[in-house]
């Protein structure tokens, strides 16, 4: 028990550290998350009084009318919503009157029949023909037939068509049960398709049937028949289409008072169960407004009643019927704000320039003078007391500095010498010491061409190298510089190995720093073929491509050099001067190196850690990566490949800057690098 205790203590023990590390790395997080947010704020925010008083009053001004908007908005949409309401209310209460005058002029047709001719006639002696032809033209435009039956079924009386279909039961249609089930009521069918009687033309028309049980009187005997109104349905459902024909995402339907269907302005999808309708339970809400959701919708549903028969009138606004006309008038509403906006971002343009156009004069007179002019007579003086007073404090302090600029400038100059002289010729003495001698024996063996091929050769290295103390020169000087160096080592070593330039044309207009290329190949001499045997066929190889800018970090991932798309870490990094990147490679097929050696190459510490003796230019390749990511950014520099006995490869990075005055300048100054790291941050927030 004692050790589980002690286990116990040292797991918890353990996960105090662990708390505290996940707290130390959570407030770490808070911290950069605070300090981006503040880069970005501070980026973005206006760092003038003009822009400061512009965006003050377009914040103001702008939430004011957000304000507004959404004010307005809620009350017309809410407006809308009930006048669409009371819009369709007003429709279903018209429609309910006119259903219901339509179904009261047929049931006045059934009582006519009934009262002033059935009662007064004995169907065994007399017939009801003549009387129902006549009531039947009286309104055929409403009437498909008209018939009467006795209970047993036998037809008594039918028109316009008075044959009845063979082994046709009319005992046991819907409508002749229910008149017989409930006498006392009238019954009124859904819509079906006229079955009882051979039509001759052959025609099938849609009717809803009203029905009733009579009392008729056969002979003596008093006995109940079922008297039939076949009402057409065309006539029901051309008042239906009317009421559905201006609808937008709304509509009315009909159901029974059970709910069946007895028009929908989307039937034939109904049928084909292409939607889906709530008829069921919407036929037993009671009259009135009523919100359901069904399917997910969210819908208004107004239900009425038709008198005398139980069925129902539904009107569905779902919620997306109103959207067309919220979207109108939201769109209205941005618009009018917009348009409002738009007046008071020019008037408050206008108040803000006109309070800081003197501080901004001011203003314009110090950039004037940060960038050299130093004029007294060019500082504004004006404006309020207080930008008055800077003005002429300015001045007299203008006077004074102009006092001790010629002494500085004097001193400036003479420094700017001193490392114009310190940029001075890179190249190894030894190496310089040993062109020389190797002229002065051309020179003696009478090898006058050679010499003057070597003389000229040294010129145009030195011209390169010096390039009017600029560091930044075109990529065609430095492939120049990099031939006369190689032309000149071919000499000294008597063309023991093969030098091979493959460079793309395109290159040679972009810009480059000066010696990056010359200090490899002279590592390449030294540490790989200047010590071959002429017979083993030395050979180093200078090769360059331009690769245009594409999303994605570019790297160099196989043999050939070609450029994958890696991870998107640096993508669109290079975007504003770089038009995409350049890879120049150094290979040679020398001696090569180990491991371990390869992977150290370009680590500073490891280089002067090592005892190797190094009689290169002493621009080593180092030194060529620092100046390259100094210059350019982290993801550029050198990049080194290397097998023992095979040969190592050297791949140079930079990005694809066009040479020209205004990029030279820029690079020069060093803000490239600076603009590249805005960019980046800007991208990361």
């Amino acid at each position: 028990m004692d050790d589980n205790v002690h286990i116990k203590s040292n797991e918890m023990n353990a996960g105090a550290p662990r708390d505290q590390q996940e707290a130390r790395e959570r407030d770490r997080l808070v911290k950069e998350s605070f300090r981006k947010t503040k880069s970005v704020f501070y980026k973005y925010m206006p760092h003038d009084i003009q822009g400061t008083i512009l965006l003050t009053f377009t914040i103001v001004s702008f939430t004011l009318l957000m304000i507004l908007g959404i004010v307005l908005y809620t009350l017309f949409a809410r407006r809308m919503s009930t006048s669409s309401i009371e819009t369709t209310e007003q429709l279903m209460k018209q429609s309910v009157v006119n259903l219901e005058d339509y179904l009261l002029s047929m049931r006045r047709i059934s009582d006519a029949m009934y009262y002033d001719v059935i009662k007064n006639t004995d169907v065994a002696e007399d017939s009801v023909d003549n009387e129902m032809n006549l009531i039947y033209e009286a309104h055929k435009d409403n009437l498909v037939s008209f018939s009467l039956f006795l209970n047993d079924g036998r037809l008594v009386s039918a028109t316009p068509i008075a044959k009845v279909k063979e082994d046709l039961d009319v005992t046991s249609q819907v409508w002749f049960t229910s008149a017989l089930e409930k006498m006392e009521n009238l019954h009124f069918s859904t819509p079906h398709v006229e079955n009882l009687f051979l039509d001759p033309t052959f025609r099938y028309s849609w009717v809803v049937s009203l029905s009733r049980a009579v009392e008729l009187t056969e002979g003596s005997n008093p006995t109940l028949g079922v008297l039939l109104v076949d009402m057409n349905y065309s006539t029901i459902k051309q008042m239906m289409d009317r009421i559905n024909k201006d609808s937008t995402g709304q509509y009315v339907y009909l159901t029974d008072s059970s709910g069946n269907i007895i028009y929908h302005p989307r039937q034939m999808q109904l049928n084909y169960e292409i939607i889906r309708e709530n008829n069921i339970n919407e036929a037993h809400y009671t009259d009135g407004l009523h919100e359901e959701v069904f399917q997910g919708e969210h819908r208004q549903v107004i239900v009425e009643s038709i008198s005398y028969t139980g069925w129902k009138l539904i009107a569905v606004l779902p919620e997306s019927a109103y959207q067309l006309d919220i979207s109108n008038m939201r769109f209205l509403v941005i618009l009018l704000l917009a348009c409002v906006l738009l007046i008071m971002i020019f008037i408050n343009r206008m108040i803000s320039s006109r309070l800081s156009l003197p501080l901004n004069l001011l203003n314009k007179s110090i950039r004037n003078m940060e960038n050299g002019d130093m004029y007294p007579e060019d500082i504004y003086v004006g404006g309020t007391r207080e930008v008055e007073h800077l003005g002429r404090t300015l001045r007299h302090s203008i006077e004074r500095i102009n006092q001790l600029m010629d002494d500085i400038v004097i001193k400036q100059e003479e420094k700017r010498k001193s490392e114009m002289d310190a940029l001075q010729s890179q190249i190894n003495p030894h190496f310089l010491y040993n062109t020389l001698d190797s002229i002065v024996w051309m020179i003696e063996g009478g090898h006058n061409k050679d010499a003057v091929f070597m003389v000229t050769q040294l010129a145009s290295l030195f011209r390169i190298s010096l390039s009017r103390g600029k560091n930044i020169i075109s990529l065609e000087q430095e492939i120049r510089h990099a031939e006369n160096y190689m032309n000149i080592q071919k000499v000294r070593y008597k063309n023991v190995f093969n030098v091979v330039f493959d460079i793309d044309e395109k290159i040679k207009n972009y810009s480059t720093i000066k010696l990056i290329i010359q200090p490899i190949l002279e590592n390449a001499i030294y540490y790989g073929v200047g010590d071959m045997d002429p017979d083993d066929g030395g050979e180093i190889r200078i090769s360059a491509k331009f690769v245009p800018d594409i999303a994605g970090f570019l790297t160099i991932s196989n043999e050939n050099n070609e450029v994958e798309s890696g991870d998107a870490e640096f993508s669109h990094e290079s975007k504003g001067l770089s038009e995409g990147d350049i890879y120049i490679d150094v290979t040679d097929n020398g001696f090569g190196m180990p491991p371990e050696v390869c992977e150290n190459l370009l680590n500073e510490d490891y280089e002067q850690k090592s005892s190797t003796v190094k009689h290169g230019s002493g621009v080593g390749l180092v030194n060529v990566n620092n100046r390259i990511r100094l210059r350019f950014g982290e993801q550029y520099g050198l990049s080194a490949e290397s097998e023992p006995d095979e040969g190592t490869r050297i791949t140079i990075h930079i990005p694809a800057i066009p040479f020209n005055e205004e990029n030279q300048k820029i690079l020069e100054s060093g803000h490239y690098r600076t603009l590249r790291s805005k960019e980046k941050n800007g991208d990361k927030a």
